[in-house]
């Protein structure tokens, strides 16, 4: 491929999507902007040229992932208080069932596991685009803590199922999985403190 093919229109987003699969595939550590770079036809050169450094890469690669997570503050403000764990749980599980939205997940699990860069990475998008703006629609003093617990349930059970595959919950059914940590991710959100009384939505 020509060098002014290479940098033509599309470019921008084939570095992304061969970004997305080199980290899905290989994690942080192992991927490399050279690959990054051969596996969307284009010169190592462009890739910075476009992103700057393999973390700046690993960023925009995963950005993209948290679009359909950034509904779940609406959901809290809007749903009705007894159905936030089912219909936040039932969003979470559905991104991490769609084979498209899934290979930009597991870059950001199996990155964020092994290297402390790409789970700063992580935190950074994590707490920006969902924790920070879920917390503030939830009515409680200790709304930080209750989001940021609902959110472990939710991901630990995507790095179990998606990144370990530890069976039996590897093969079990979406609608199942969404039954069983539904009303954990309930208890977490609106259930009641230690000592104090249930939270109003």
């Amino acid at each position: 491929m020509r060098r002014s093919e290479a940098e033509g229109p599309g470019s921008r987003e084939r570095i992304l999507a061969s970004a997305r699969g080199e980290f899905a595939g290989r994690g942080y550590d192992k991927a490399s902007v050279r690959a990054i770079a051969r596996g969307a036809g284009v010169d190592a050169a462009l890739v910075h040229h476009y992103f700057g450094t393999k973390e700046q890469v690993f960023a925009a690669a995963i950005e993209g992932a948290f679009a359909p997570t950034r509904v779940v503050p609406d959901l809290v403000a809007t749903a009705a208080r007894d159905e936030l764990g089912e219909r936040i749980v039932r969003t979470f599980v559905a991104v991490w069932e769609n084979a498209e939205t899934r290979e930009p997940m597991l870059a950001i699990l199996r990155s964020a596991v092994n290297n402390e860069t790409a789970a700063a990475v992580f935190r950074r998008l994590l707490t920006r685009n969902l924790l920070e703006r879920t917390a503030s629609v939830l009515d409680a003093p200790d709304a930080e803590l209750r989001v940021n617990l609902a959110a472990a349930q939710m991901v630990g059970a995507a790095l179990l199922r998606y990144v370990l595959r530890l069976e039996p919950l590897a093969s079990e059914t979406a609608e199942v999985l969404v039954a069983r940590l539904a009303p954990v991710v309930q208890h977490h959100l609106t259930g009641p403190a230690p000592g104090a009384a249930p939270v109003s939505v």
